[in-house]
């Protein structure tokens, strides 16, 4: 991999901060953009913007044809059976939020169980405690170990015939837990349940394969993916989405409206109401189309060669403590100093140009689990360098003895 050349694609990876070259490794809340992408977009605003569909003139006709390109290409990125199959979101939350929504209008009575994890994002927990709240379900909560690992052996023990839903997320944003999620899915489907899986942190970083895992719904957001912010998608089995009852009503959702009735439209418009994020979502398509340039695998493997530098280097460091030591880990290490607040790290970090999350990355019920108040997150694509993290790991240091 010719990492120069790979950087030099990302403008914002060539400037400074606090005059000190920009090292960033906050790819877990959002990764940066090549200039393809910010070329796709800024060519659309300039050439072809138009609402999409319904219109018959050339530039609406080129609008939805960009637009829907975006289809297609995530279908295959998934391995979806039916571009039907993907639904146009504004990210990872919407989409669950969608889920949620629609299984406590159309399937969600008094009594019937939910499944989460104690290892969720806000947004695959706080949809569901809604929808509890409304329908009278039952939240029930996988444990996490010691390790960072989800018990599954309690999992097991918590499905039951009553139990409608089981999501969890496919790889920890705040421990790079990477979940058994095929297995999962196979115990929920043997109880009768659907199963989603949250892939805002897994998209970006590993080959999905939706039929392989066999799950039920799949989200996840473009901006994660060197794509642009306010775009992400829903992948639903056909079978479920034609059940679930609409998320928003609107233009494009219907087929006939009448004063005294409407008609829904078919799959995926139904779940597409008003006019979407066209800039984002051909944003989107140059995103996938860069993944697939570099190649997934390519991806996956240069990350762990990042992921296990920094371990090596970081663990040499006095009173580091890993948070989150599962076997099958993404590219990000979340840790503790042991007697130093994670944010006064973050903060001097900062000024050194080196750009790290700190705090409970929206993962509350994580930092009580471990009994912290938060950490400090490095998370790494595969544009960053081993270079890179000899600087952070040196910064790192002199941050701790400027604290102690």
């Amino acid at each position: 991999m010719d990492k120069a050349k790979i950087r030099a694609e990302y403008p914002i990876l060539q400037r400074k901060v606090h005059g000190k070259d920009l090292v960033y490794f906050d790819n877990a809340a959002s990764s940066q953009k090549p200039k393809e992408v910010i070329d796709a977009i800024s060519d659309y605003y300039l050439n072809s913007h138009s609402n999409v569909h319904q219109g018959v003139h050339a530039l609406s006709q080129e609008a939805t044809d960009l637009y829907e390109e975006t289809r297609g290409l995530l279908k295959d990125f998934i391995n979806a059976k039916e571009e039907h199959e993907i639904i146009y979101s504004s990210g990872t939350t919407e989409a669950i939020n969608l889920v949620a929504r629609t299984f406590g209008d159309g399937i969600l009575s008094e009594g019937d169980e939910i499944i989460i994890s104690n290892m969720e994002h806000h947004s695959n927990i706080v949809p569901w405690q809604m929808v509890a709240e409304r329908t009278g379900a039952i939240l029930k909560v996988i444990p996490i170990t010691d390790s960072g690992e989800l018990d599954l052996a309690t999992y097991e023990k918590l499905l039951t015939s009553k139990t409608k839903m089981a999501a969890v997320v496919h790889v920890s944003n705040a421990l790079g837990t990477i979940n058994p999620v095929k297995e999962m899915a196979r115990l929920a489907h043997q109880n009768g349940a659907a199963f989603l899986l949250d892939g805002a942190q897994s998209a970006p970083h590993m080959k999905i394969d939706v039929q392989d895992i066999d799950c039920d719904f799949y989200a996840a957001s473009a901006h994660k993916m060197f794509g642009p912010t306010g775009a992400g998608f829903l992948y639903g089995k056909a079978e479920w989405l034609e059940k679930l009852p609409p998320f928003l009503g609107g233009g494009e959702m219907i087929s006939r409206v009448t004063m005294e009735k409407t008609e829904y439209n078919e799959i995926p418009f139904k779940f597409e109401a008003g006019t979407p994020n066209i800039a984002g979502m051909v944003g989107f398509a140059a995103a996938i189309k860069y993944i697939n340039k570099i190649g997934i695998e390519v991806i996956e493997a240069e990350e762990s060669k990042l992921l296990d530098h920094a371990m090596h280097k970081l663990k040499n460091i006095e009173g580091f403590r890993t948070i989150g030591e599962a076997k099958q880990k993404a590219s990000l290490v979340s840790f503790v100093i042991d007697g130093i607040h994670p944010y006064d790290i973050g903060a001097l970090l900062d000024q050194m140009g080196i750009a790290v999350r700190t705090g409970h990355h929206c993962t509350e019920p994580i930092m009580d689990r471990f009994g912290i108040p938060g950490t400090v997150r490095a998370s790494f694509a595969f544009y960053n360098t081993t270079e890179e993290i000899d600087h952070f790991v040196s910064s790192l240091e002199r941050a701790v003895n400027m604290l102690r």
